[in-house]
């Protein structure tokens, strides 16, 4: 399965191209969050629970959750997506697409029969549905009044609606974290929000039995010492991410008025991503790798592109050069 953030899958494709790569590839942050010093131990011993409670204190509090009971951290939102499956009995799934692969692929192989429709109106009678919201790649927002109706109505049939607010921490979109019900988990994304994607940190939401069976599935020593004190310390840092989310606005904006020059049409997308149509999409997408420039096309939409934020002035001025 294609995903961005290989650069050794794009050396390959363009062993001509001029280092440094411009990875614009991914929806990460591309200014990350400038990690605390760490004390020494945290390499060197077993995770503390004390340091996991803080963390899920820490994570409650920055994403709006009743309370720490209500957290699991993990090593990342893929594990997460990956476990969830393998928690319910097999059952037909609604995947809202097209959207994150990853996600009907790993129901799919947890023996669940996964279909892909297009909005939430078209679920049927699965027992399970997955949504994306705000969803990759195109940023489309689904109501949070008609998820929760529908994680209620799911609930009291014993199956389970899975809203991925990965790309949700910088958007205005509307979080279903403060409003967790027996038949929703809400799943969050560390890694992308603070540009430490390496640091492999993310939580699923959910009611306390729940948490507990997805804490359980997880096992114990699921999250490194140093990446709970480095997410403690992010996630209580309210003023890095409200700055975070007006600069990264910011370069979105920029961004689409790049792309609008170069003759595409911006259709979709988050502050950390934007997607565009463009007349000669894989002709572009071959002059940018000659560049030394990635971002991310898609087999079965060959006419879109989908770009990342560039870092800093030079990887600004290297995509406007060839944009041009």
């Amino acid at each position: 399965m294609a995903h961005g953030g290989d650069l050794g899958a794009a050396r390959a494709l363009f062993p001509e191209a001029p280092e440094p790569w411009i990875d614009l590839s991914t929806g990460i942050n591309p200014v990350p969050y400038p990690c605390p010093a760490l004390e020494a131990s945290l390499w060197q011993r077993l995770p503390a629970a004390a340091d996991a409670a803080a963390l899920r204190a820490a994570a409650a509090e920055a994403y709006g959750a009743p309370d720490p009971d209500h957290v699991v951290p993990a090593p990342g939102t893929q594990i997460l997506i990956e476990t969830l499956p393998r928690l319910s009995p097999p059952a037909r799934v609604a995947v809202i697409g097209p959207t994150y692969a990853e996600h009907a692929a790993a129901w799919a192989r947890g023996g669940h029969a996964v279909v892909s429709v297009p909005e939430l109106t078209a679920v049927g009678d699965a027992a399970i549905v997955v949504a994306v919201n705000p969803n990759n790649p195109d940023g489309r927002v689904l109501a949070g009044d008609e998820l929760l109706a529908l994680a209620r109505d799911l609930g009291r049939r014993g199956g389970l609606l899975v809203v991925d607010e990965a790309f949700g921490d910088l958007e205005p979109a509307p979080s279903l974290a403060g409003a967790l019900e027996p038949g929703l988990v809400v799943l969050r994304s560390f890694g992308k929000t603070y540009g430490l994607a390496g640091l492999r940190l993310g939580f699923a939401l959910a009611v306390p039995e729940t948490a507990r069976g997805i804490a359980a599935a997880l096992g114990p020593w699921a999250v490194s010492g140093p990446a709970l004190a480095i997410g403690r310390a992010a996630l209580a840092d309210r003023a890095w991410r409200a700055e975070a989310a007006a600069a990264r606005a910011a370069d979105a904006a920029r961004l689409d008025r790049m792309l609008a020059r170069a003759g595409g049409a911006v259709v979709g997308g988050t502050c950390l991503f934007r997607l565009a149509r463009f007349p000669d999409a894989p002709g572009l997408y071959d002059r940018l790798g000659a560049a030394g420039i990635y971002v991310r096309r898609f087999a079965d939409r060959p006419d879109l592109l989908r770009f990342g934020l560039p870092a800093d002035k030079g990887q600004w001025c290297r995509l406007s050069r060839v944009l041009r």
